[in-house]
């Protein structure tokens, strides 16, 4: 027997149930296709029931206000009160017919009428179906025992003295040049003013103190060029013809004549490599030359077992994936692909790229991440599954330890992170993305890994491997 129904959406209650025949038909393991048919009895009474608000509410020409005859207000209103009939009692019955199948669904059902017409509305049933979404029925397979390699990247002294090479780049200072004009490598500083030739524009180019770096990268060789050579209070003139394919559009296939003025010449000066440069950098018990070798190493190591020890869970969870492929809902795909490609847009804007501005196709882009979203999906749900089967749980002290080293980890308070996560489902998405981490750390306990020597993965094998850290928030504890 159908449930008693709440409230329809109007807010008129329900003179009673609502009687229908249903029928789920499977379409595929997340897709269902409910039909339903509104017996003709119940349809007849609605019917009634509006036109009888409507032959009180309207006014017909010719007729006092609520004594227009029936027949003349059905006729005269006749789609209004249609409509209005379909609004009442579609929505309740997809409602009681979702209740009755027993089904759970996801996102809202996609209803349409079968009925063609609907020529003697009010005299016969009305059939529709609805299609609705449903998470599929999974059944877990083995999931101990999962094979892995454990790599861990070896630190060089190569690779020491890179990073050592690179925090003195970080140091360097410019120091004004007095003796000479400049030359490649020296940061010129010059007031520009561009006059568009073509297209012709009105607007000019207007910019003060703008620093560059001749020959460096993203310069292009006109100014690198014509700035080559050149003392303070110089003024070179030039012209620059920009391709159509340039990366700033109101650029792009402009031709600008400039007129750079020069106020500064400056080189580079990086310090020497010794203890007191060492000691400038201000690191705990790090004084020499030496110590500061050791610390890069210590570092570089402590990096490469993380990054080991993520990789290893990485295909862990891509081994798990790869035992139990199923079908996963579109609507939550989809959910997933947005979240990866804003994911994208927030790296690029950290990067000091404008999305805006790059020549990314972002459909097909949201093409090539469907997979990877698809897995993402795939492995949360099943981390959710090996956590029921070994009564994985998450205890509260555990759920504000994370909140804190969120706060920690982000230079916030903690009520800041708190209200941040209210937005984002609560303390409860915490508590999941703990719980799926504690069932992947019991995967791992459990594997059969296997220790290898380090090999560089290809960007494919990158991006297959990064598939469960989007799924389990591993990513973000790498980083």
């Amino acid at each position: 027997m159908p449930a008693l129904p709440a409230p329809l959406r109007d807010g008129r209650e329900s003179a009673g149930y609502v009687f229908m025949k249903t029928e789920v038909v499977d379409v595929s393991a997340t897709r269902k296709e409910i039909k339903i048919e509104i017996e003709a009895g119940e349809v007849g009474a609605e019917f009634e029931r509006v036109t009888a608000e409507y032959s009180r509410a309207v006014t017909v020409p010719g007729f006092r206000k609520g004594h227009a005859p029936v027949g003349v207000v059905r006729t005269r209103y006749k789609k209004d009160i249609q409509g209005d009939v379909l609004k009442r009692l579609v929505p309740e019955a997809v409602e009681h017919a979702i209740e009755e199948s027993g089904l759970q669904v996801i996102g809202q059902p996609d209803v349409h009428l079968d009925n063609e017409g609907l020529d003697k509305f009010g005299e016969g049933s009305i059939k529709l179906h609805a299609h609705v979404e449903v998470m599929p029925e999974l059944s877990l397979g083995e999931y101990k025992g999962l094979e892995a390699a454990r790599r861990t990247r070896p630190v060089g002294d190569e690779e020491v003295e890179r990073v050592i090479e690179n925090l003195r780049e970080a140091s360097a200072s410019l120091q004004p040049v007095e003796e000479r004009a400049s030359e490649e490598g020296d940061t010129v500083t010059v007031d520009i003013q561009g006059r568009y030739l073509d297209p012709p524009e009105e607007e000019e180019i207007n910019a003060s103190d703008v620093d560059i770096a001749l020959g460096g990268e993203g310069v292009l060789p006109e100014f690198s060029e014509q700035l080559t050579g050149v003392r303070p209070d110089e003024a070179k003139t030039f012209t620059v013809v920009y391709p159509a394919d340039f990366n700033a559009k109101g650029l792009a296939g402009k031709t600008i004549e400039y007129t750079a003025t020069v106020s500064a010449v400056r080189r580079k000066e990086v310090p020497a490599l010794d203890d007191e440069w060492v000691r400038s950098l201000g690191e705990e018990e790090v004084e020499t030359v030496e110590a500061l070798r050791a610390r890069v190493r210590e570092n570089l190591t402590k990096n490469a077992e993380h990054e080991s020890e993520h990789r290893l869970r990485d295909e862990v969870l891509s081994q798990l994936i790869e035992r139990h492929r199923f079908e996963v809902p579109e609507t939550i795909v989809s959910y997933q692909s947005n979240q990866i490609l804003q994911s994208m847009v927030r790296d690029m804007m950290q990067r000091g790229m404008d999305p805006r501005t790059q020549d990314v196709n972002w459909e097909a882009m949201r093409d090539l991440v469907r997979d990877r979203a698809g897995d993402d999906v795939r492995g949360s749900m099943l981390l959710e599954r090996v956590a029921e089967a070994e009564n994985i749980e998450v205890s509260d002290e555990e759920v504000e330890a994370e909140i804190q080293s969120m706060a920690e980890g982000s230079r916030q308070s903690v009520e800041q992170v708190r209200a941040a996560l209210t937005k984002q489902g609560g303390e409860r998405s915490i508590a999941d993305r703990l719980r799926n981490r504690k069932a992947l750390d019991f995967l791992v306990q459990h594997a059969v890994v296997r220790d290898e020597e380090w090999r560089e993965e290809g960007e494919a094998e990158q991006a297959a491997a990064e598939v469960a850290g989007g799924a389990t928030g591993e990513g973000g504890e790498g980083a």
